[in-house]
């Protein structure tokens, strides 16, 4: 095998093959490099959906270049001599094929583009990494958005992107403006599903499994059946075609109801009007220009209302570019922040679904068995019960992590550690998002088939949430007792009697011994 003049390395979540990475790549004279390894499906970085996921997409894409006749250097999982991690498998076959230089589009974490340097470095090879143009918004393009703005906010973000990209804009008087005169219909996408539920809901695009996918599923089923969940219901995209069907289903059947009902939540049902396409697009089988411009063509036609279009947009050109942004700016200090000092274990049951709590069960239960839950059940639900808990972040940044099949460093971290947990102590979100179980009662029908109740606080069926919610102000009275969207109900607090509060506390810690009882199932990220 001759020595190649660049090894391009192609990471599991990287697989466009006009990505940076390829810029003048010659078959006659370079390689591909990709690699399965058993330290990236350890039990707390992957479940056996997202496993899977990344498997069979990295198996399919694989058989593409081959097909283009690219050379391509490619250890399977199961091979004889695998060397089980990334750094240990390059430095292995950097030492084997020898290279001119090392290449490779910016990864997705951290952890991952330190260890290309420190093998390079080992080795005496240049490393080349090159810039992630499936983002829309380059690293130093949020630089200079930092340097113009005294703090982190989506909003003033998102309307910047809004104007220089032209997307749902108009001409109105010789100047651009928002189409509908508005930036954000926020407020018209918060309703709940009717008391009859979704209706004759058109389901998501799935994906029957090919050979490729079968493969892999029985490759994790038996060399990494200790991983939690299961593989019964898999039916994810994992190649450009599939993904592209899966995004014309969801603008033609679920975006124009997307924005009314994004924020609610139904029983058995985890797919309702959502996209679905994250996984897809954070492989990079789908680009954020096409998914918006998609959608923008569908608000023209008449397919699509505005706020639907509009809420959808925000996440994509809005938050998945902020939320980039942010990690790439924080790290690698932001991954230990921990502004509110918790230190609770995740509860165990996070790996089962074993608990009485109605809307928990049936958020964990169908995480494990699709790897997916809507942006509501994970913030709302999931994260908000570790946060009033009082987990340590790290603990439930490596839950979400393992168990959602769309999750890459970059876009999970912020959003549990900035945003679902608040660890960043604001830097991200402007305030906590701590609720009592009245929120879910409100987006759902969960609590109407769970023993407890949520307005209650204390009592055999007071719910753990209301509960701890207010055992979460009572810890961070002073922190928050003049926050500027945290006084109202830090004010709420001051109007239980003392021997209530006194009670609250009480149940709070007894709920905490219960869940702090057992955590040895619970896989840990390593530090």
């Amino acid at each position: 095998m001759p020595r190649p003049r660049n090894l391009v390395a192609v990471l599991g979540d990287q697989l466009d093959p006009d990505a940076a990475a390829f810029d003048a790549f010659d078959p006659a004279c370079d390689r591909v490099w990709m690699a399965e390894v058993t330290d990236e499906s350890a039990p707390y970085r992957s479940s056996k959906q997202r496993s899977t996921l990344f498997l069979s997409a990295m198996r399919h894409f694989a058989a593409e270049l081959t097909a283009r006749g690219w050379p391509l250097s490619y250890t399977r999982l199961d091979d004889e001599g695998n060397a089980g991690s990334l750094h240990a498998q390059l430095d292995a076959d950097l030492t084997r094929l020898g290279a001119t230089q090392l290449i490779v589009t910016q990864p997705g974490e951290w952890r991952v583009l330190a260890m290309l340097q420190n093998v390079a470095a080992q080795h005496g090879v240049p490393l080349e990494v090159r810039a992630d143009r499936h983002f829309m918004v380059s690293d130093a393009d949020f630089a200079r958005h930092l340097a113009a703005h005294k703090s982190l906010r989506l909003e003033t973000f998102y309307r910047e992107q809004r104007k220089r990209f032209g997307v749902l804009m108009e001409e109105a008087n010789g100047a651009a403006r928002p189409v509908g005169g508005r930036w954000n219909f926020d407020t018209d996408n918060r309703h709940p599903l009717p008391p009859d539920g979704p209706g004759l809901l058109t389901q998501r695009q799935p994906t029957p499994p090919d050979a490729i996918t079968r493969e892999a599923m029985a490759l994790v089923n038996t060399r990494l059946a200790h991983l939690p969940g299961s593989l019964d219901a898999f039916a994810w995209p994992v190649t450009r075609e599939a993904a592209l069907k899966a995004l014309d289903v969801f603008i033609e059947a679920r975006l124009p109801s997307f924005g009314r009902y994004q924020d609610a939540m139904w029983p058995d049902d985890p797919w309702l009007y959502h996209a679905h396409l994250s996984a897809a697009l954070n492989l990079k089988l789908l680009s954020p220009r096409e998914v918006i411009g998609a959608a923008e063509r569908a608000y023209h036609s008449g397919r699509a209302p505005l706020a639907s279009v509009e809420g959808f947009i925000r996440q994509i050109l809005g938050w998945r570019e902020y939320v980039r942004g942010v990690y790439w700016s924080q790290m690698p200090a932001y991954a230990d922040a921990n502004a509110l000092e918790a230190g609770a274990a995740l509860p165990s049951w996070y790996w089962s679904g074993d608990t009485e709590l109605a809307c928990l069960k049936d958020v964990i239960a169908q995480t494990l068995k699709h790897g997916y839950a809507n942006h509501i059940q994970r913030l709302m639900v999931a994260g908000l019960y570790a946060l009033l808990l009082g987990v340590d972040p790290r603990q439930i940044h490596a839950w979400f992590l393992a168990v959602y099949v769309d999750a890459v460093e970059w876009v999970e971290l912020p959003n549990v550690i900035g945003m679902s947990q608040y660890a960043d102590g604001g830097r991200m979100a402007s305030k906590p998002y701590a609720a009592t179980g009245k929120y879910i009662q409100r987006m759902s029908p969960y609590c109407a088939s769970c023993r407890y109740k949520p307005e209650q606080k204390t009592g055999e069926r007071a719910c753990p949430f209301t509960t701890l919610y207010w055992d979460f102000l009572l810890r961070h009275q002073q922190r928050f007792a003049k926050h500027p969207r945290m006084a109202l109900q830090i004010r709420q607090l001051d109007r239980l009697p003392d021997d209530e509060k006194q009670q609250i506390r009480r149940q709070a810690q007894t709920l905490r011994d219960k869940e702090n009882g057992d955590d040895t199932l619970a896989p840990r990220r390593p530090e």
